[in-house]
């Protein structure tokens, strides 16, 4: 009789689940902060979790991104980039599963999310202070924002943040906000007019008795890479 170990090979049928996951980025009264849905029921049921979904049979990857989107957020045309692709083993407590994330930024003034009757609540969160999450998306959040505060340098996606017209020290503190750290005044509105990132509308803005502020736009309004720090 052999005294060889039998191995079993797993089933073929036995696939992970795919699924899409969004870090939707947002700077709120002075902080950066993320969108979160709680859950309503199930095993996670209290947990916040970003919005997310499996994918279905007859969508792409960012098709479904952006179905997942506007089902459980109520958010819709904005610019969504693949992040990176999480599969830990016991990410899912209820059975294998893959997420492909997504990240993009959001001027608030502009979003008004709403969800869906299985999720009890959606709302904005200071990304240094999460409150505990369903998966692994703590993590995720975590690789977004390394994502965006590597991005800032060498693109102009910024843009996402701001409304169409914005003051210099609007976009001096967006970028503060995100990197954690000040910016030299003088060097950062000099580097951004020398490449062309933002141009004058020919506007101010009156606060007060403080002096009119001129108002800029973005020369471009999609992603493009440009050395801006």
């Amino acid at each position: 009789m052999s005294d060889r170990k039998t191995t079993i090979a797993p089933s073929l049928n036995a696939s992970p689940l795919l699924a899409v996951d969004m870090v939707i980025f947002s700077v709120i009264g002075g902080t950066l902060k993320v969108l979160l849905i709680r859950i309503g029921s199930g095993p996670y049921d209290g947990k916040w979790a970003l919005p997310g979904g499996l994918v279905r049979m007859d969508e792409s990857l960012d098709q479904a991104a952006e179905r997942v989107l506007s089902e459980k957020a109520g958010v819709d045309d904005i610019y969504l980039e693949q992040l990176y692709t999480f599969g830990g083993v016991d990410r899912d407590i209820r059975g294998r599963s893959i997420s492909v994330a997504y990240f993009a930024l959001v001027n608030s003034d502009r979003c008004l999310p709403a969800t869906i009757e299985y999720y009890s609540d959606i709302a904005w969160y200071d990304t240094a202070r999460l409150p505990k999450t369903a998966f692994d998306h703590t993590k995720i959040v975590s690789a977004g924002i390394e994502r965006l505060r590597s991005k800032l340098g060498y693109s102009n996606i910024a843009y996402g943040l701001l409304p169409k017209e914005f003051t210099l020290t609007e976009l001096q503190t967006a970028y503060e906000i995100i990197l954690g750290h000040e910016l030299d005044k003088r060097n950062f509105r000099k580097k951004i007019q020398d490449i062309g990132l933002v141009k004058e509308s020919g506007k101010v803005r009156k606060s007060g008795q403080s002096r009119p502020a001129r108002l800029y736009s973005f020369t471009e309004r999609k992603p493009r890479m440009v050395d801006v720090l």
